[in-house]
């Protein structure tokens, strides 16, 4: 008895110790400010920005911003404008450098696809999908992040990069919003008009909003291009609503003189695949960032 009485006292007293470090809750960055920090071990920076009136106590819903092809993570997130969203709504934002150094900035690996170099990735190349499911553990850890309400978008090569995490890691995002980058699946080979159904198969169904520009010449919204476009955006909006099971659509109207979207619905598990096209808009960040968020909002996983 004396020893299980003791037993219970330790336990006690840990848990009386173990209280105050937990009610701290997330220790990292500056509430209302970017800070540049190492994601955990890799070896890696990325900038994070804490939303104004973060509560440590509370672990808040994160976007993944991932730069364009010769980018980096601080210049997107200055491009993007996507803090000011986040102290809106009150959400984490992590922006990485990719895991490819080119002659200026950096490119993700999207394993079998050319970079804007025209190389292809081969196994010595950084394993970015690792780093940025490392990165959401790690922000986890920390005790800062939602795991159910992680969500990804990026420009150009980071639009890419973000589809290419619908296909291959869905069980961690609960939605995904490429920006001039929105793809599913590599091109086929031999037929790149088309997206090669093997390379693209998520676990899930995966929410999709999509932004472009209909005067785009490098992602050209008709495809062609480089050899990892190719196929078109309408070609990648059918797929993902083929991969969500969606029952109605495609449905076009129009938002704005400027601005007409295209959806799909009554998708399995409650997902949507939508697509914004501004009209006259060329290779640039073409979201709208309360959209976005508006989209991002409804999905947890």
């Amino acid at each position: 008895m004396r020893r299980q009485s003791l037993g219970l006292l330790m336990a006690m007293l840990a848990a009386f110790w173990a209280a105050p470090a937990a009610a701290k809750g997330c220790a990292l960055g500056a509430v209302g400010q970017t800070v540049q920090l190492p994601v955990g071990d890799t070896g890696r920076m990325a900038m994070l920005h804490l939303p104004t009136g973060f509560s440590r106590a509370r672990p808040a819903p994160l976007v993944l911003l991932l730069h364009g092809s010769g980018g980096t993570g601080a210049q997107m997130l200055a491009a993007s404008k996507l803090a000011a969203t986040a102290d809106a709504h009150g959400l984490l934002v992590l922006a990485p450098d990719a895991g490819i150094a080119g002659k200026q900035g950096f490119m993700w690996n999207i394993p079998g696809v050319p970079t804007v170099t025209g190389k292809i990735p081969t196994a010595e190349d950084a394993d970015d999908v690792a780093f940025l499911e490392t990165a959401i553990d790690w922000l986890a850890a920390n005790r800062c992040v939602d795991r159910t309400r992680v969500y990804a978008t990026g420009l150009s090569g980071g639009g890419r990069m973000t589809s290419w995490l619908g296909c291959v890691a869905a069980d961690r995002f609960a939605a995904i919003a490429p920006v001039v980058g929105l793809r599913a699946g590599n091109p086929l080979a031999g037929e790149p008009r088309v997206p090669d159904p093997a390379t693209c198969n998520p676990s899930k169904p995966m929410p999709v909003i999509a932004f472009a520009g209909d005067a785009d010449r490098t992602n050209p919204i008709q495809g062609g291009g480089a050899g990892y476009w190719q196929y078109t955006m309408a070609t990648a909006l059918g797929r993902w609503s083929d991969l969500d099971l969606c029952r109605t659509g495609p449905a076009q109207r129009d938002l704005d003189a400027k601005l007409y979207e295209i959806r799909y619905a009554d998708c399995r598990d409650g997902a949507e695949v939508i697509g914004r096209i501004t009209r006259g808009a060329g290779h640039v960040w073409a979201a709208d960032n309360e959209a976005m968020w508006a989209f991002f909002a409804k999905y947890r996983r």
